[in-house]
């Protein structure tokens, strides 16, 4: 299970490090995942490496295993929207789904237990 795990972590963890890192080299080759009403709000560059940081602080705190139920969904939620906003470029896009589908896993893994209330048994 802790292998399990730790697959999944780097998954997703990598799949939230590497758009940011290579949109420095590339931006041009991710600005386009935004939607134009994104892009007519806020200067390009701006929304792009904002964002990108978003994803390193995802990806490093998936990557780290603790507490990684938050991150999970956000990672999840961020993917579903990007493939909702850009469903033209679904032939490419389709990867992101089991991202999402394995970032989800993730959140279920390691979701928040209840805190029992029954007292302790002797």
């Amino acid at each position: 299970m802790r292998t399990a795990d730790l697959l999944l972590r780097v998954g997703v963890a990598f799949a939230f490090l590497f758009p940011p890192i290579n949109a420095f080299i590339d931006p041009y080759a991710w600005i386009g995942y935004f939607p134009a009403f994104m892009r007519d709000i806020v200067p390009e560059m701006a929304l792009l490496h904002g964002f990108g940081l978003i994803e390193i602080v995802i990806g490093l705190w998936i990557l780290s295993g603790r507490r990684i139920f938050l991150p999970s969904i956000a990672a999840t939620v961020m993917l579903l929207f990007i493939v909702i906003f850009n469903f033209g470029d679904f032939q490419v896009l389709f990867r992101d789904l089991p991202i999402a589908a394995a970032a989800l896993a993730l959140a279920v893994l390691h979701r928040p237990r209840p805190l029992s209330t029954e007292p302790p048994t002797k």
